[in-house]
């Protein structure tokens, strides 16, 4: 959006909330018409032409995917937060009667604060919650002052909890106002400890209450967030390969379709595909093939010219292997089956060449401080066969060691040299397909999940011969178990597949550092017409910008300021008016900096959009120090006049702004290439100019 009106959108909250930190409350049935004047104004900002452009516009492309994911109950994974902003989404596309049948495919199939909050993005939904958060808590800390334990105190402060939780449910940024509102909570309890006049009982209920309310409460409607979600997305869908076998076989249809009816026990003569729990760089299985590696590689070094292993990311009949128990010569299951236990010692043939899975003391071909991996061919020199491997199951029970399809998650560990069975993530060049090299690694303690695998599909081998057993590989198995993850399981897993997935993060046209953002040297071009010269961006107002910077270079200042001239006994400011500039600076610089500085840590790819929670709080700061110069600077009538004069031609430069910049703010306006050229106001400002 253009943020030519993002004053003016904000500005019934600067009322509401320096209000609050400015009066006590004052039961009243007058109409503030300024506010209600200027909620106007911010609705009919947003609502006006809400439909244009009847195109899909900048990341609309990922989050319509999304909501038609939830059309069609359809699971899936973004890593840019949990679903709650996904869902608020969906709810108002199922509300608007959505179906989900629309191909979200490419912008334009379709300035700051306004664009944002037209536009179907997240950053707007989660400053609302953020705004919520802290106006619910100023109203608290006047209930606390006048009628504590009353209704509206329990109904302010959990109201904060609540709003919290939404913010942390729709993008993990909003972690950083929940910090900020416990660690003002924090110093208020502080506070509240050391007041004589309250019995213990009294502090107790006092800290017990607002433990509740904003710790285990945000905690459960997180977890109703992903409950809900899970719930809803019940399907297969296009992320299920970034999950565990276990998460994907929950799911309707996809590995579900492919793995029901099978054995849940694993026995010797048990035909399986092993897949890496790790998943990194891609999901993968054990996998051989005919070919052998080089006898020479490239930079000189030689191998056995063994059968290649590799892990392959793709389901294919060259991932299935036969549990061999190595003290039989039979590559079927016995009647009744064998269960292979944790500590078992095993062989595992490859079912299409026969061939046992093997490793000895040649170095792998990328990483020479393995050792390689192959399936042992008898060439008939004194290189002897290395195949035998002891079962360790991580993930057991006390009450059960056997090896389980999909539950049990695995190690296998070399008898002879001790080495542990792992994925190096290493891709091998055009000699083995570009596929993953697997390795036998020394040096591997403890749990990673390179080294770990599952059984995903699985069957009982009835067939001894070569040729009945490869035709039984290529045909489905059939056999029923149920294994149904709990809630709790499945969450686990979701929340660390989004913390841990990355999604490639390469530059971007738009993308920026947070110093552009402060002198918005930078901006978005979310839309462009096809045919004429229309134009959509995330593009500040300037003087909502810069005002923002100044109040908290000028707080800051007075805050110096006062705190010196305090500490040498000298207090400009009553009591009641410097706690209440104190908590306006904790709330809204503290705001500010909590929501801006940790992008200085991050290594992502960061845009415009990023800082405008942010920019948010700083804009609150404007009120608060815009009344403070009013009432404690300005000792005279003429003072006062001035400076409300100032105000005035401020707020009217920065509505102009926003009018100028208001053809980039909705897009509905053609403009000719010079009267693009005049709004290039910074020469790092990218507008799009057509050449005819």
């Amino acid at each position: 959006m253009s943020w030519s009106e993002e004053g003016i959108c904000l500005s019934p909250l600067f009322y509401k909330m320096w209000g609050f930190l400015k009066r006590p409350v004052v039961v009243t049935a007058d109409i503030n018409l300024s506010l209600v004047a200027l909620t106007g104004m911010g609705l009919l900002s947003r609502l006006w032409r809400l439909t244009y452009p009847r195109a899909v516009v900048f990341d609309e492309v990922y989050y319509g995917k999304y909501i038609s994911f939830y059309m069609k109950r359809i699971f899936f994974l973004d890593d840019s937060g949990p679903p709650f902003g996904h869902m608020v989404l969906a709810l108002g596309g199922y509300l608007g009667g959505f179906d989900g049948n629309f191909l979200w495919n490419r912008i334009g199939a379709e300035n700051a604060l306004i664009t944002q909050s037209r536009l179907m993005l997240l950053e707007s939904v989660l400053i609302f919650f953020n705004l919520l958060a802290v106006l619910s808590y100023l109203k608290f800390c006047n209930c606390q002052k006048h009628s504590p334990f009353c209704l509206s105190w329990w109904i302010w402060l959990t109201l904060t909890g609540v709003a919290c939780s939404c913010a942390v449910g729709i993008k993990y940024m909003g972690v950083f106002t929940y910090v900020l509102m416990l660690a003002v909570a924090a110093v208020h309890a502080w506070h509240l400890i050391g007041d004589q006049t309250l019995s213990n009982v009294c502090v107790f209920c006092h800290l017990l209450a607002r433990a509740v309310a904003l710790l285990v409460i945000p905690v459960v409607l997180y977890l109703l967030f992903f409950y809900v979600h899970l719930i809803l997305l019940f399907r297969s869908g296009p992320h299920d390969q970034i999950m565990s076998s276990a998460f994907q076989a929950s799911l309707e249809g996809g590995l579900a379709r492919i793995t029901q009816g099978q054995p849940l026990e694993v026995a010797f003569g048990s035909q399986v595909t092993l897949r890496n729990v790790f998943g990194k760089p891609v999901p993968c299985w054990l996998h051989s093939h005919q070919d052998t590696y080089p006898m020479i590689y490239d930079n000189g070094r030689g191998s056995s010219h063994q059968q290649q292993v590799t892990c392959y990311p793709f389901k294919d009949v060259n991932n299935w292997w036969i549990v061999k128990d190595p003290r039989r010569h039979q590559l079927v299951v016995s009647s009744p089956p064998r269960p292979v236990r944790h500590g078992d010692m095993v062989q595992l043939v490859h079912g299409m060449t026969t061939r046992s899975l093997n490793t000895h003391d040649v170095a792998a071909p990328l990483s020479p401080h393995s050792q390689e991996v192959s399936c042992y061919i008898d060439y008939n020199i004194s290189m002897p066969a290395q195949n035998l491997w002891r079962l360790e199951i991580v993930n057991r029970g006390s009450d059960t060691d056997v090896w389980k399809t999909i539950l049990s998650e695995v190690r296998f560990v070399h008898v002879n040299t001790s080495a542990v069975l792992k994925l190096s993530g290493a891709h091998l060049p055009d000699w083995g397909y570009r596929q993953l090299e697997i390795v036998g690694e020394k040096l591997s303690r403890g749990y990673h999940g390179s080294t770990v695998w599952n059984v995903e599909e699985h069957r009982y081998g009835a067939s001894q011969e070569q040729r009945e057993r490869e035709r039984e590989l290529h045909s489905p198995a059939q056999v029923d178990v149920s294994r149904n993850l709990s809630f709790m399981a499945r969450f686990s897993e979701l929340q660390w597949r989004m913390l841990a997935l990355r999604s490639d993060d390469l530059e971007h046209k738009y993308s920026s550092s947070p110093l552009e953002w402060v002198t918005l040297d930078t901006n978005i071009a979310y839309w462009l017409h096809p045919r004429t010269s229309a134009q959509i961006h995330l593009l500040g107002n300037i003087v909502i910008w810069v005002s923002g910077s100044l109040a908290l270079a000028i707080y800051a200042l007075l805050s110096l300021w006062y705190l010196l001239r305090r500490r040498r006994g000298i207090h400009d400011l009553p009591q009641d008016a410097w706690l209440r500039w104190v908590l306006a600076g904790a709330l809204c610089a503290g705001g500010w900096a909590v929501n801006y500085l940790p992008f200085f840590l991050m290594e992502k790819t960061l845009f415009l959009y990023h800082y405008l929670p942010a920019l948010t709080f700083q804009i609150l700061l404007l009120p608060a120090v815009l009344q403070h110069i009013s009432d404690h600077l300005c000792r005279s009538q003429l003072q006062r006049s001035v400076f409300s004069a100032l105000v005035v031609a401020w707020y009217s430069s920065a509505c102009h702004v926003s009018n100028t910049l208001r053809p980039l703010t909705y897009g509905d306006k053609s403009l000719l290439p010079h009267e693009l050229k005049a709004l290039r106001w910074k020469d790092s400002w990218d507008i799009l100019i057509r050449k005819h």
